[in-house]
């Protein structure tokens, strides 16, 4: 399956149909969502083309599509306009035997993680995309960390990004849907 990764969409509506319209033109499977979805965070600004309620409409139009997890700027009250569940810390998907966890970040992170292995760990949370491999001490298992970064409050100077798996394969890509970087899950 190909799936789109995404976090960090904070109620902008344009930016949200811009990647929609990636994972149509990319014949994506799922949608992979990392929590913060439709509100935008007393920390940040109004984001470009602030519409909650229009970001659940499109949203609820792929509910079948949707994988989702809650961040830390979602609610009980958000849960109230989606048609797919939200509130969860973390969910595992797991993908031609390959053990996925998403979670927005808040919770569970690289320094941070449930127990169990997992293949590889994707999140948001920080606005920062980052797509690494990690090797266990313990075990010597390696662990790919994505972080998607975000598409409507990216930090450190970054552009918007989310990201894409196919094939075992995760890449971030910036809104032109191009590849900034890319890793293969072993």
């Amino acid at each position: 399956m190909k799936y789109l990764l995404l976090s960090d969409i904070h109620g902008s509506l344009p930016r949200l149909r811009t990647v929609l319209d990636i994972y149509r033109k990319e014949r994506c499977d799922m949608l992979l969502l990392l929590g913060d979805i439709m509100n935008y965070g007393p920390r940040n600004s109004l984001p470009e083309g602030l519409d909650a309620r229009g970001v659940a409409e499109e949203l609820n139009k792929m509910r079948d599509e949707i994988v989702a997890v809650r961040g830390n700027c979602d609610s009980e009250v958000d849960q109230m306009l989606l048609l797919f569940p939200i509130l969860a810390t973390y969910a595992v998907v797991v993908d031609e035997g390959r053990k996925i966890l998403l979670t927005h970040g808040h919770v569970y992170n690289r320094q941070t993680l449930p127990p169990g292995h997992f293949d590889a760990v994707v999140y948001g949370h920080t606005h920062l995309w980052e797509l690494t491999d990690m090797v266990s001490a313990e075990d010597g298992r390696h662990t790919v960390i994505c972080n998607t970064g975000s598409i409507t409050f990216p930090k450190g100077g970054k552009q918007p990004t989310f990201g894409i798996m196919d094939n075992g394969v995760i890449s971030i890509r910036d809104l032109d849907n191009n590849i900034l970087a890319e890793h293969k899950l072993t």
